[in-house]
């Protein structure tokens, strides 16, 4: 069994020093990509360098996380648009809206969203969407911008089941599945069990959201395996079937 994991951050500073054999060791459980998720400039370099490191196996996206954005997010996006004319990404992302830590910046983060879905469309890229207490507004700005057929993924989805169906309206949506759907009192668990399987894509967001039993530990994307396995049991299929569909959901998505 092969396996994508569709977010990740194998250059986060958690994992300094440790980069070569944490790759190694998701590639040693069947993970063959790994894509890699951008915040902002001050981190996209170590990325990016790691990226080239492992060519065989990683693959960069390109974007400007939501909780960076402040008023001065125009410089940060033309910063992303110069990293754009050297690097072609498999998305746009993280990107998308944050309102968990308060409003101070919801207008920007509104525009900086809006200014990076018009950029995926006309770059003709997928986008990999941060969202959080914000539903409401992230819809508003999809309609804004539903003439240009954007299509992504909700990534860490812990949405209802009503929000993936809203989602679905708007063209070719996946939702990204991780650690969080083995949690005990996750609610998130009944939601999968009613979302079609090719609908679902497979992620870590390491180092962060460390599935059950491992919760307390570091997370890296040798455990995708441990949230395919509770994805299987939810979906009443087999493991393998997971690999087969998820893997093949994320290379047509994201053209690996």
């Amino acid at each position: 069994m092969t396996w994508i994991d569709t977010h990740t951050h194998c250059s986060d500073a958690a994992f300094r020093g440790e980069e070569d054999a944490l790759i190694a060791r998701a590639v040693a459980a069947g993970v063959e990509v790994m894509l890699q998720a951008d915040v902002d400039s001050r981190e996209r370099g170590a990325m990016l360098a790691l990226v080239a490191r492992h060519p065989d196996c990683l693959r960069p996206m390109l974007g400007l996380y939501p909780g960076s954005v402040d008023r001065d997010w125009k410089r940060e996006f033309d910063a992303l648009q110069d990293a754009l004319r050297d690097v072609r990404p498999v998305a746009l992302g993280e990107i998308g809206l944050d309102y968990h830590y308060g409003a101070e910046f919801r207008d920007e983060q509104r525009a900086a969203f809006r200014a990076q879905l018009e950029l995926a469309a006309s770059l003709d890229l997928p986008v990999n969407i941060h969202l959080r207490d914000a539903t409401d507004d992230f819809f508003r700005v999809l309609d804004d911008v539903r003439h240009l057929g954007i299509r992504g993924n909700l990534h860490a989805f812990s949405g209802s089941r009503e929000t993936f169906l809203r989602v679905q309206r708007y063209g070719d949506w996946r939702v990204g599945i991780g650690g969080v759907v083995t949690f005990r009192k996750a609610s998130l668990a009944e939601t999968v069990r009613q979302i079609p399987l090719e609908r679902i894509l497979l992620e870590t967001d390491a180092p962060y959201l460390t599935p059950e039993p491992f919760r307390g530990r570091r997370n890296d994307s040798s455990m995708i395996p441990v949230i395919a396995a509770k994805v299987a049991e939810l979906q009443g299929v087999s493991v393998e079937e997971v690999a087969e569909v998820t893997t093949r959901s994320a290379k047509e998505l994201f053209a690996i």
